[in-house]
């Protein structure tokens, strides 16, 4: 009983990846977004809005920074890797109600990209788009600014897998996940805040978690 009992510690990391690799690689070709309602033992559900999502990497990944700016910039993944980096450890909170928590993120603050491409008078917001070509999302400057929101590279303590939205998300972490997008390749600085995917069907566009969306989890933060 020892030895079995120690041989399921030892197999259980690898029997959880391989699951969530699994039902990543089937909800990556999951248009009716049926397999966000299975579970995993890593706590996540996989959601993608789009019937298949294109695999970045490193050498093909492009960032763009660009609108209201002063420096419109374009940024690799080698390039993102070489900035200061800062780390998170948040619960993630889904608006659906499942909740993973004390997960790490890792990756640039967005401030500081903001700040690199010389934000203009009278921006006020920024629009995010995807690689799937179909998701966005949307924040005010002032959100965008805060300390606790990234442009992330790693998760979980390894980089972002492509079923995470990897090469590289965005993580917002005082917020509910659907704000936090997946497959991230703009970031455009506006005058006024653009609903976003989930917005446009009626969630909240300040998602804020434990108030708004009419629930009321504990925060995040």
């Amino acid at each position: 009983m020892l030895g079995a009992g120690a041989a399921a510690v030892v197999a259980a990391p690898v029997l959880q990846r391989v699951m969530e690799s699994g039902l990543g690689a089937v909800a990556d070709k999951d248009p009716t977004g049926l397999t966000g309602l299975l579970p995993n033992g890593g706590g996540f559900r996989y959601y993608s809005v789009a019937s298949s999502v294109p695999r970045k990497s490193a050498a093909d990944y492009r960032l763009t920074v660009d609108g209201l700016v002063d420096r419109p910039a374009t940024y690799t993944l080698d390039r993102l890797r070489a900035l200061p980096q800062t780390r998170l450890v948040r619960d993630v909170q889904c608006v659906t109600g499942w909740r993973v928590p004390e997960t790490p993120f890792e990756g640039v603050r967005l401030s500081a990209l903001l700040d690199a491409a010389g934000v203009r008078p009278g921006a006020k917001a920024i629009r995010f788009t995807c690689f799937d070509g179909t998701y966005s999302e949307s924040l005010t400057l002032d959100q965008a600014r805060r300390p606790d929101v990234l442009v992330a590279l790693r998760m979980q303590d390894k980089p972002v897998a492509h079923s995470h939205g990897g090469p590289v998300r965005l993580y917002v972490a005082p917020m509910y996940f659907y704000k936090s997008a997946k497959w991230l390749s703009g970031i455009t600085v506006t005058d006024s805040v653009k609903p976003g995917y989930w917005e446009e069907l009626g969630y909240d566009v300040d998602a804020w978690v434990g108030r708004s969306n009419g629930r009321d989890d504990d925060p995040t933060g």
